[in-house]
């Protein structure tokens, strides 16, 4: 996944200053070939998580990028659409779909306004609050993903009617790796990222799937639905992210892996991948709703 996950904004900020996002051509002739393709094929009036799994599999086979979102400078709205790591992948399915639907192939016309429009939906995505304020703004554990995006009302969090189970394990992989990240050497973002690792922590449990009960309840997902599958690593809670794709009646993952190095859609069921994978054990469950 990109670097490992979250930061809750401390009582005192550093000062930012948020620079344009950057395109390339190349960028833009896959936001722009996307588009003319989905609206040629009505994505656009499907289901919300039916379309986002139809655009998905148009990605198979694009290139795993680890730490995609690690750009050199100060903190800004990443666009790449030819690499992705596992949550980038979610991340610009959902705003790409967003775009799809409600903009369109004659909101193309306009490129300058497009590519704005687009890295805002990104943005929406990818920082608390929807707002890009910095680095620790930046939603790096996966579940504050969820949940601040399920706050915001573009998710609904399944997990806990699903029958998941509490999970109290800390926050702490991010402060206790501190070496692991080039900005948390940075003035006052240590201090930040360890302010908001308690927060989160203040908020526990958090709730998952067991690898043992995903079969079961595998019918009540979704194609489109967004996966996180939990983490064994003390202090980490998600380990890898991917979009729910049923297959010949079975429930795969659609995702990004760093095994395989290209979007995939996995080999086996879910359920069996994740009880196959020493590193996780169960999952988080959340539908998109716009």
């Amino acid at each position: 996944m990109r670097s490992v996950l979250v930061f809750a904004l401390a009582a005192i900020t550093l000062p930012f200053r948020q620079t344009v996002p950057r395109w390339n051509d190349a960028d833009w002739q896959v936001l722009d070939s996307k588009v003319r393709w989905a609206i040629a094929r009505r994505l656009d009036t499907l289901p919300l998580g039916t379309a986002i799994a139809r655009l998905g599999e148009t990605f198979v086979g694009t290139t795993y990028t680890p730490g995609t979102l690690e750009a050199p400078g100060p903190e800004h709205v990443v666009i790449d659409l030819r690499e992705f790591d596992c949550v980038t992948f979610i991340e610009n399915m959902l705003a790409l779909t967003r775009f799809i639907r409600q903009d369109g192939v004659k909101a193309l016309a306009a490129r300058a306004a497009a590519e704005a429009r687009y890295a805002s939906y990104l943005e929406e995505l990818r920082y608390r609050g929807g707002r890009l304020a910095g680095y620790p703004s930046r939603l790096h554990y996966f579940s504050e993903w969820l949940s601040d995006n399920a706050r915001r009302g573009k998710l609904e969090l399944l997990t806990r009617e699903l029958g998941g189970v509490p999970d109290s394990e800390p926050f702490s992989f991010m402060s206790s790796h501190a070496s692991a990240y080039r900005q948390m050497a940075e003035p006052g973002v240590a201090d930040e990222i360890r302010a908001m690792e308690q927060r989160l922590n203040a908020a526990l449990p958090r709730w998952y799937i067991p690898e043992d009960r995903i079969a079961a309840i595998a019918a009540r997902i979704h194609d489109g639905d967004v996966i996180a599958a939990t983490s064994t690593l003390p202090g980490l809670d998600v380990a890898h992210t991917g979009i729910a794709l049923w297959q010949n009646g079975e429930l795969h993952l659609l995702h990004a892996p760093l095994v395989g190095k290209s979007v995939e859609i996995s080999a086996v069921p879910l359920a069996q991948r994740i009880r196959d994978i020493r590193t996780q054990d169960g999952i988080m469950v959340a539908r998109v709703l716009k």
